[in-house]
């Protein structure tokens, strides 16, 4: 289950950047997740709100955008989102095996699918302000 892991990663980012600018809270992260990592995202999602509990992230919502994959076939140039024909899971250091759709060829280079970006996220910052009203000048009222 490497949800954990890659979510607990997410996580600490998010929170590093978010005390950097002075957050007081994180209300939304936003992430794409290409659909060649095998991340679930129902298991992304449970895996944060276990991670984030206690944090400033606690309570955020969690949107996840699912990037088909798209590949550029080294054989005959074609470009579309390709074949796979694997499980639907994948053990880190095979190669995936995913086909071109025009020719066949297991040549491929992949160009999307396979991200795991944080896009963005919105934060809360409570600005404490102090204003300091100058005196007024008795010479210059009307």
């Amino acid at each position: 289950m490497h949800e954990f892991s890659t979510m607990y990663s997410i996580v600490q980012t998010v929170l590093e950047a978010a005390k950097e600018r002075g957050a007081d809270k994180v209300l939304e992260i936003n992430l794409e997740i290409g659909r060649l990592t095998f991340l679930n995202p129902e298991q992304l999602e449970f895996a944060f709100k276990v991670i984030s509990e206690g944090t400033i992230a606690e309570g955020a919502k969690l949107k996840i955008r699912s990037v088909e994959p798209k590949v550029r076939c080294l054989k005959c140039g074609y470009i579309g989102s390709g074949i796979y024909e694997g499980p639907e899971y994948h053990t880190l250091g095979l190669p995936l095996p995913v086909k071109c759709e025009r020719c066949g060829s297991m040549k491929v280079e992949f160009l999307e699918g396979r991200e795991c970006k944080i896009k963005n996220i919105s934060i809360w910052v409570k600005r404490e302000c102090s204003l300091k009203a100058k005196p007024k000048n008795k010479e210059n009222e009307p």
